[in-house]
């Protein structure tokens, strides 16, 4: 991947960004703020129950969110996000590693330290998930109910820090980690190869593939740092899974139901990550291949005419924003980790940084949340995805000083 902006102007923007943090604070409304009340709650509860009055019920907040999404405040509260928590402290960590500056390895080992805190503490092994409760079409996960979409970044965090630093309190962390990976998240047969794990120690179906891709990266990465072949085989079953349900097309859906059946931005980067993941790790072929299919399926199809990220590919329905940012943070992620393999992703990942700089940066130092039909979401919200974004940069100017001119 050629330079895609001056390191310079990725500093600059990420000097502005911090800054913004620093008065801003660490918590934030979210993406799922119209829905973490009592009210909020209720109405998508019945939403998922009773399609006609549930649309009725949940129609104000969608008009909001789509209108006015700064009356968000008035839903529910601020709140300290661990998966936010868990990008800041890799995106300082980066920012260490690219600049030496102590003052980065602190802001990151402070992450850490409130991780330490936020965990789910009614779970014998170090685990996270989200602050409220979450309503589905499977029911309400209840509040720091550990989610395995939430406890690998967290994984990674303890990970990225522990190499800097060796300090062993965070590889204990890391190995009570992975426990709660083998011990509380679930697996369901598949075939005769692959097995689905579970979303959280409730779920009794599996299914969503990305889910299965991200404890398959834990389980590969902890296999690898402990010495312990056991979880690569626990996570060899969940990687089949994966790789089993790719689409001829080179997509995956959501989930493998034969009902979430939708394909979207920044799920396929999830999974794409995994695989890259686990390809530098283990040298998998069936993950290169898989890459390579998944890669050319996503930069013909989730990205529009101008060449930047566009949401869906196949929609679950109407949406009411035309830009996510997350989609941009996981698109720059993405780039960084496959650099220089494929020309038109390495196209794709250089536009949508000149756009994100140009475009969605505030003057107050943080990003647009959402480019809606009519006008911008301009909320900051550290979990959708601030956080995200700022450890997308951060890799970014890492990289850029790592593979640049000496």
């Amino acid at each position: 991947m050629t330079s895609v902006m001056p390191a310079g102007k990725i500093g600059r923007a990420l000097s502005k960004f911090i800054a913004w943090l620093e008065n801003y604070g660490e918590t934030s409304y979210d993406h799922q703020t119209y829905f973490a009340g009592g009210i909020g709650g209720k109405a998508k509860e019945l939403y998922y129950k009773k399609p006609l009055f549930g649309t009725i019920s949940v129609a104000p907040m969608i008009f909001s969110e789509a209108f006015m999404p700064s009356a968000r405040c008035f839903f529910w509260h601020k709140q300290r996000f661990p998966i936010a928590d868990a990008h800041y402290a890799m995106g300082f960590a980066f920012l260490y590693e690219s600049q030496k500056e102590k003052k980065y390895l602190d802001k990151a080992i402070h992450f850490l330290e409130v991780l330490e805190d936020t965990r789910c503490k009614a779970y014998p092994y170090y685990c996270w998930g989200y602050p409220f409760d979450w309503v589905t079409r499977n029911g309400t996960i209840t509040k720091n109910t550990p989610l395995i979409t939430t406890t690998p970044y967290v994984f990674e965090a303890f990970d990225q820090v522990y190499s800097i630093d060796k300090n062993e309190k965070w590889f204990e962390i890391m190995q009570s980690i992975a426990e709660h990976a083998i011990s509380d998240i679930k697996d369901y047969d598949y075939s005769e190869t692959a097995k689905t794990c579970a979303y959280g120690p409730h779920d009794q179906a599996g299914g969503v593939i990305n889910a299965s891709a991200y404890r398959a990266f834990l389980l590969t990465s902890a296999a690898r740092r402990f010495s312990k072949d056991e979880y690569w085989k626990i996570a060899e079953r969940n990687l089949n899974f994966v790789l089993e349900n790719q689409q001829a097309s080179g997509c995956w859906y959501y989930a493998a139901d034969n009902v979430r059946d939708f394909v979207d931005h920044f799920h396929t980067c999830f999974v794409l990550k995994a695989l890259a993941k686990i390809e530098r790790l283990t040298g998998h072929e069936g993950c290169s291949r898989a890459i390579e299919k998944g890669v050319a399926y996503y930069v013909e199809a989730l990205f529009d005419r101008e060449g930047l990220p566009k949401p869906f590919s196949q929609a679950p329905r109407i949406t009411v924003y035309q830009k996510e940012l997350y989609d941009y943070a996981e698109c720059i992620n993405l780039g960084v980790l496959l650099k220089g393999r494929f020309s038109e992703l390495d196209k794709r990942v250089n536009h949508t940084v000149q756009d994100l700089l140009q475009r969605w940066q505030k003057p107050d130092g943080s990003f647009r949340s959402r480019k809606l039909y009519l006008g911008w979401d301009n909320v900051p919200m550290h979990r959708w995805a601030q956080s995200q974004l700022f450890r997308s940069l951060c890799f970014l100017l890492y990289q850029e000083k790592e593979t640049g001119p000496k």
